[in-house]
């Protein structure tokens, strides 16, 4: 004799679908997580890696990131282009969208941007 569940009963009842409104603060991922997925969503699509992310912040609808990347490499180094992207996810830290919002060589401070960033 077997020792079998009966398979129409639900295996957990607690169990919610993700991207509910009854998702817990458990279910959604860190930020941290978020930061580390959008780089490599980034990276996937453009196939240039984030050097760095200059803002990071959660919105109403998830998560707005500026990361900068390098565009093309030149010497010295610091005529080598760099590029600033606008980055949009959703609460879950999936990309949404995406788009180079500034074009600038590594060694120039943008003088329109505070703190010359």
């Amino acid at each position: 004799m077997s020792n079998t569940k009966n398979t129409s009963e639900p295996q957990n009842s607690q169990e919610s679908p993700k991207g509910t409104e009854n998702e817990t603060a458990e279910d959604r991922p860190s930020p941290m997580q978020v930061l580390r997925h959008a780089r490599t969503q980034l990276a996937e699509l453009t196939g240039m890696a984030a050097e760095s992310v200059s803002s990071f912040e959660q919105t109403e609808d998830g998560w707005s990131l500026e990361v900068e990347v390098l565009e093309l490499v030149r010497v010295p180094d610091t005529m080598s282009l760099m590029a600033s992207y606008q980055v949009d996810l959703d609460p879950a830290g999936e990309l949404t969208g995406y788009r180079r919002v500034r074009r600038y060589e590594r060694g120039r401070a943008d003088s329109h941007r505070p703190g010359g960033r």
